[in-house]
């Protein structure tokens, strides 16, 4: 029998990503490196090195765009884009010297507060600025979208490799109206399946976060009547339920209960080893949660001017419902010349030769179609 905390298509997909991960930073370090030195990539000779993949055929991050820069960025928010940035952030290290970028976590909710503060000079959210916050920030705010990925329903139930999950149900889970796991509702949809009757624990995030946005708008979306505590950043859980600290935290309280669920991003949850429920999308179809049907349901998604979407519940043959978009937040009218080039830098680099790190880390990347605009948004940064 498989053993439910090494499910090959979880675990097994994440080792051969996390090789990829390893040789694809380092090919890319050693690019950008020999770019810096005035190697090839910066010769009339045409012979530089491109990026491959998905973005060969755009120019990628010119690592001497930033020679003689000095600069220390810092960053908080979303924990769920925070493999992907910090391994963006490992790749500059070492090819741009003069350029410190620290990166915090801490929950989308954090990080939009302490851009509105000026703590930090960029924020990575799952969420969106509500209308009613925006005059609260110093300048126009920016949204460039970095990866996406699914938010996973990991369970811990002994015996039971496989199960089906739909919006009523999950609902019902979630708000405490169904307490065990034999409930005839999770029964009906899990035909075949040999529900025990253990009780059910229910983790969640503790802190703010756009995680628990995007999972309570597809409940919100799906569940019809059965959801009854809306969406946001926080929700008022029942107090017979659990928190964790970022995604990590309700992934460790999955693993440390017998029955638990909860939701946890893709990256967390294949590092952690996680048995993960499939969902039923907006057709019907229950789908597991892969980068691949991560990307379907955001090619059935409408962009937004200011590059915001909103993938959540998508339909779509293979489309994965419980997807999540998310943002580097930024202002408009950078103040620091030093530091406003070292940020477009950055931002250039998450859009080009970074996309190369995203499946590596847990995620799918951008459509070509996506990163260009955000590309072309680069200059509304406004440097002094």
């Amino acid at each position: 029998m498989m053993n439910k905390h090494n499910n090959p298509t979880i675990a097994g997909g994440f080792r051969q990503r996390s090789r990829r991960l390893i040789a694809t930073s380092v090919a890319l370090a050693a690019a950008l490196g020999a770019a810096a030195c005035g190697g090839p990539s910066g010769s009339e000779s045409g012979t530089g090195s491109k990026p491959s993949g998905a973005h060969a055929k755009r120019d990628g991050f010119d690592p001497s765009s930033l020679k003689g820069i000095s600069a220390t960025l810092s960053g908080s928010g979303s924990t769920f884009q925070a493999n992907f940035l910090n391994s963006s952030i490992d790749v500059l290290a070492g090819a741009v010297p003069g350029v410190t970028i620290n990166y915090g976590g801490g929950g989308s909710g954090k990080g939009k507060t302490d851009l509105q503060n000026g703590v930090v000079d960029f924020a990575g959210t799952d969420s969106l600025v509500k209308d009613a916050d925006r005059a609260k920030y110093s300048g126009e705010l920016l949204y460039f979208p970095t990866v996406v990925a699914p938010i996973t329903v990991p369970y811990r139930l002994d015996g039971v490799e496989e199960l089906r999950l739909d919006g009523p149900t999950l609902s019902k889970i979630f708000t405490r109206s169904i307490t065990s796991w034999n409930d005839p509702a999770l029964v009906a949809i899990n035909t075949g399946t040999k529900l025990p009757a253990t009780p059910i624990t229910v983790c969640h995030r503790s802190d703010a976060s756009g995680t628990t946005t995007n999972f309570t708008k597809f409940l919100a979306a799906a569940g019809g009547t059965d959801w009854t505590l809306g969406s946001g950043d926080s929700i008022d859980w029942d107090p017979n339920t659990q928190g964790g600290a970022g995604n990590a935290g309700v992934a460790q309280c999955v693993k440390a209960k017998e029955g638990a669920i909860g939701y946890v991003d893709y990256s967390d949850a294949v590092a952690q080893k996680l048995v993960v429920a499939e969902i039923s999308n907006a057709d019907g179809d229950f789908v597991r949660p892969t980068l691949d049907a991560a990307s379907a349901a955001v090619a059935a998604t409408k962009i937004n001017e200011d590059l915001t979407f909103d993938p959540i519940n998508a339909a779509g043959e293979g489309a994965y419902p419980i997807t999540s978009p998310t943002w580097v937040l930024v202002l408009a009218g950078q103040s620091d010349r030093s530091r406003g080039s070292a940020l477009v830098g950055f931002l250039r680099f998450l859009l080009t030769d970074g996309q190369q790190l995203a499946s590596g880390s847990g995620y799918a990347p951008l459509p070509e179609t996506l990163a260009d605009a955000a590309l072309e948004q680069l200059d509304r940064v406004g440097l002094p």
